[in-house]
């Protein structure tokens, strides 16, 4: 069986290093998992008023995929010692209206980096704190905090190190180990 993985890039910014190591992750994966980038750049602002029998198409576009998903990759840079407002919203969007979050549930993972050499542990740690409040078991080793990551790209995008995409891999690996135990059984 294949398991479909929702990637939620916490950049906006084109080629960031966030998409970067989404693809470098999904290339070393295991063929038991695939993976969906979903896009969060046009989500409108998380607003409870517009939630009702209309809600934006954004919105709702964003719910069905992952929805759909089996479990949900994280892949954050940091801002500010925490996750960027772009990826807080995805999360508030996701999660409502209360009671019918579509991250309930669902297997997650998260990797979070840094162009310096924090490597993105405060918001690796902020976002987790949302996960627990969304009821999403989260793997937690190998813990994902990447430093001084735009060293790690060449001019195409892709890994240059042998033993960082090794990294990436048994990383991958484990996460669809991760899925397998704690996916919601039919």
């Amino acid at each position: 069986m294949t398991r479909r993985i929702a990637v939620i890039v916490g950049s906006l910014r084109a080629k960031s290093n966030s998409e970067r190591l989404a693809h470098a992750v999904a290339a070393e994966a295991p063929k038991s998992v695939t993976f969906d980038i979903v896009p969060i750049g046009d989500l409108p602002l998380y607003n409870p008023d517009l939630d009702g029998a209309s809600p934006p198409a954004a919105w709702t576009t964003f719910r069905d995929r992952v929805k759909g998903a089996e479990a949900v990759l994280f892949i954050t840079p940091e801002y500010n010692r925490s996750v960027p407002g772009a990826l807080k919203n995805a999360i508030d969007v996701g999660s409502r209206p209360y009671g019918q979050s579509v991250y309930a549930g669902k297997p997650a993972a998260v990797v979070s980096s840094s162009m310096g050499p924090i490597a993105g542990f405060g918001a690796n740690h902020h976002l987790r704190q949302s996960l627990v409040f969304l009821d999403m078991p989260t793997l937690q080793q190998p813990e994902m905090y990447l430093g001084s990551v735009t060293e790690w790209f060449d001019e195409q995008g892709r890994i240059k190190n042998a033993d960082t995409r090794s990294f990436l891999g048994k990383f991958a690996a484990k996460f669809a180990d991760w899925i397998e135990l704690t996916a919601p059984r039919a």
